[in-house]
Parts: C-alpha cells; sequence; structure tokens
C-alpha cells in the first residue's frame, strides 16, 4: 500500500526524495485574489455572495447570534463537554508556562534597554468546517491568545448547511466555554479577507473590525489568502496538509505503527504518512497491518487515497543515524519516535513541529488531550517556523532610556559609525546635544 523508497547507501540529499504533498499556492492566490479584493472593497455583500458560490449557504447574517453559542454548550453531549473542559485546562497549564517577562538590561551606567511583550490588540483565529470538525482548534487557537492578554478575539468558521447556516454546533460550543462570543459563520479566503480588512455592512451583525493577527490551519484557498494579506496582517504560517513521520526500528510494535499512519490519513487525501525505519521485518509487517485495519476505518477512501498517493510512503535507511538525517530533512508536521531509546533521539532531532516520544505517546495524544498545541507548521516549514503558542501573539519592543552622562559616552562611537556608513546626520542628531 505504502510506496517505497530505498536510501540505504545513498548519498543523495533527502530533500529531493523525500515524498511530500504538492501544492502551488502562488497558483491559488490568483484564484482567489478578486474574492480578496470584492471583500475589500464591498464587505458583507462581497462575503454573502462567495459564501453562496462556494458553501451553497445563503447568509442573512455574518456574526453568530450570542444565543446561538449559548444554546450550543448547552445542547453539547457530556462526554463531549467534559473532554473539551479537559481539554482546555491541560492547553492552559501548558500554555500559562509560555508567558514572557519585560527584561531591563543595564548596558551602561544610565542606560538602559527593557524588552517589553505586549499582546497583539486584537486577533483572528480560523477554525476549518470542511471534511471533519474541528471543537478541538478552537482550543489551540484561543487558549495561547488568551493566555499572551490579547483583548479582543474573534472566532471564524465555515457556515454548516445542517445547522442552519451557523458554524457547527460543537465548534459554537467551544466558544462558549472559552468565553468567546465573537464568532462569525464565514469559511474559506472570504474569511480571510474579512478579518484582514474588516467588513461593512448596514446591521451591526454584518460588520466585523479587522484584526492584526490571523490563525489557525484551513485549506488551500484559506492559505493563499493568508500569503496575500501577509504584511497587512500578521499570520501563524502557510498550512498544507497534515502529516506524520513515524522513526521506528525493530522494537516497534507494527499495530501501533499502523494505526498511527492511518489517523493522519483520515483527516483528507492530501495528508502524508511517511514510516522512517531500518528495519525491513517492521516495513513488512506494518504493510500487513494496513492491509487489516484500513478496510475497518470509517474513512477507508479517504484513507487509502492518502496512504497510496506520492505524498507518503516507506523511507528505509541504513541505521538511525540516518532516520534521524531523514527526519530533519522532512521537517515533519508532526513526528513519532518508536525506537529502544526513544527520548534520547528525541533531544537530537532539529526540526519538527511537535515530537512524540515513545508507543505510549501518539499524535492523537497531541491532537486532543496532551496540552501541546497542536496548529503546527506543514510542508518542511518546521526548519524555520514554530508551532502555535503563546510567543505567536505577543510583540517584544525594545525600551531604550539613556541619561544625558551615557549618551555623552556613546556619542563617538555613534558619530564613527555614522560616518563609516556616510550618514553624518545620524551623527549629528547626537552631537548636537552636546554644543561645545
Amino acid at each position: 500500500m505504502l510506496n517505497r523508497i530505498d536510501l540505504r547507501g545513498s548519498q543523495a540529499d533527502p530533500r529531493d526524495l523525500l515524498p511530500r504533498a504538492q501544492l502551488d499556492v502562488s497558483v491559488a492566490v490568483e484564484r482567489i485574489r478578486p474574492t480578496v479584493e470584492a471583500v475589500r472593497e464591498h464587505g458583507f455583500e462581497a462575503i454573502r455572495e462567495a459564501t453562496h458560490r462556494f458553501d451553497g449557504v445563503e447568509l442573512s447574517r455574518l456574526r453568530v447570534p450570542p444565543a446561538a453559542i449559548a444554546a450550543a454548550a448547552e445542547e453539547l453531549d457530556d462526554d463531549v463537554r467534559a473532554a473539551l473542559l479537559e481539554v482546555i485546562s491541560r492547553a492552559r497549564r501548558v500554555h500559562a508556562d509560555q508567558r514572557r517577562t519585560d527584561v531591563t538590561t543595564q548596558v551602561v551606567a544610565g542606560g538602559t534597554v527593557t524588552e517589553r511583550w505586549v499582546p497583539v490588540s486584537r486577533v483572528g483565529l480560523y477554525v476549518p468546517g470542511g471534511l471533519a470538525v474541528y471543537p478541538s482548534t478552537v482550543v489551540m487557537n484561543v487558549v495561547p491568545a488568551q493566555e499572551a492578554g490579547v483583548g479582543s478575539l474573534v472566532v471564524t468558521s465555515p457556515p454548516q448547511p445542517s445547522n442552519g447556516g451557523l458554524p457547527d454546533p460543537r465548534v459554537l460550543a467551544a466558544c462558549a466555554l472559552l468565553g468567546v462570543d465573537e464568532v462569525y459563520a464565514v469559511g474559506g479566503a472570504q474569511a480571510i479577507a474579512m478579518l484582514g480588512y474588516g467588513s461593512t455592512g448596514a446591521d451591526e451583525a454584518d460588520r466585523c473590525a479587522p484584526v492584526d493577527v490571523i490563525t489557525g490551519p484551513g485549506n488551500i484557498w484559506v492559505t493563499a489568502a493568508k500569503r496575500l494579506l501577509q504584511g497587512r496582517v500578521g499570520i501563524d504560517a502557510e498550512a498544507g496538509p497534515t502529516e506524520i513521520a513515524v522513526l521506528a526500528d525493530d522494537t516497534a510494535d507494527p499495530v501501533h505503527v499502523a494505526a498511527d499512519l492511518i489517523s493522519q490519513a483520515e483527516h483528507d487525501p492530501l495528508a502524508a504518512s511517511v514510516l522512517v525505519t531500518d528495519s525491513l521485518d517492521l516495513v513488512i509487517a506494518v504493510e500487513a497491518e494496513l492491509e487489516r485495519q484500513v478496510p475497518a476505518t470509517k474513512h477507508e477512501a479517504r484513507v487509502r487515497e492518502a496512504l497510496t498517493g506520492r505524498q507518503s510512503g516507506v523511507v528505509l535507511v541504513a541505521d538511525l543515524d540516518q532516520g534521524l538525517a531523514v527526519v530533519d530533512a522532512y521537517a515533519a508536521e508532526h513526528l513519532e519516535i518508536q525506537t529502544r531509546d526513544p527520548r534520547d533521539l528525541a533531544l537530537r532531532v532539529r526540526n519538527a513541529g511537535a515530537i512524540f516520544v515513545g508507543a505510549w505517546s501518539p499524535v492523537s495524544l497531541g491532537d486532543y488531550a496532551a496540552g501541546s498545541n497542536h496548529v503546527l507548521p506543514t510542508g518542511g516549514c518546521a526548519r524555520h517556523s514554530s508551532g502555535l503558542s503563546v510567543q505567536s501573539f505577543l510583540r517584544g519592543i525594545h525600551v531604550v532610556d539613556y541619561t544625558r552622562d551615557a549618551l555623552r559616552e556613546a556619542a563617538p562611537h555613534v558619530v564613527a559609525l555614522a560616518n563609516a556608513e556616510d550618514l553624518p546626520a545620524h551623527g549629528q542628531a547626537v552631537t548636537a546635544r552636546f554644543p561645545s
């Protein structure tokens, strides 16, 4: 079922050979540009037209009535409520420890630099609603923003025909449990445009003030709109299809490995499931398990398409050192390590969105109840980007405070460098304060 790539003895750059979904975001940007521009110019009317065209829903208003949010929480299944409350509690414990404190450094006598950590004023949190619905993503977006001290939070999620044109009731219930009451029934590129430019409309329920930062996963159209608006707003990342890499040796349980590969393939036909191992026996056993487990899963067709696609496969390596080099080159959104000494190997990994150590820390735990965040970099972006955290909503601002004497001491250095860079007015701005 899985394609095989044999890198044993290969000296090639793994990045040129590893499986990965191919998405041309630049093409998608041009496809959604008219929609984004229409929202910028026409607000609610353009959002309503795009929502009817793409989602088949005729919006009467953008903002979800507070009564509908409260009702969703009241009607929530007790087991789901208990699970969400526990997930919120665990996520708060982890993200509270990420808070930053201001630091003042005395550079010289009379001269200090303070780094202040200031939350952005308003954030837009996108929650997908396509092949699946994600109340857990509400938690993963809202909790770090709240812990960062963001004053204004807005959630937007696609309208569901089955829920009267409102977002999924479980998404609304999660908002209620987190105290978020500004929620919009808008999805896709038009939602990102609304967050970036705001929405004008005759009625208050048709208006949305623009935000400073947009976070949350979505499909290629959401990603393209984020790219188009980056600069006007900050974004967390350009999220692509979900992915898992499993680094395993002959001690790994093939039942576990197969189940974990399937769990990510369940998201999307473009989801990537990659096994990296030095054990051919494990490969054979995992393939047998996949043949047994895949027909029994609810979303068999979607899973099978993902596992047999070019973005998934088995990578055979000579040993675990080469395996580490491969997973670092791949820079997976989710990396599981199922080996003899998984924690030792985990601490040697440089590139991953999140690392799951050993047989009892599957990715599904991180998706929901580990306390970690599941909004993570995809498509190799873990080489340079981090997952969503409190830091995503904070800005570091340097506050420079020098006395007259401290500036006088620094003056010769400022003048020397200003002249070296042929910017003499920079130096004069200092010397003007000390007339001879």
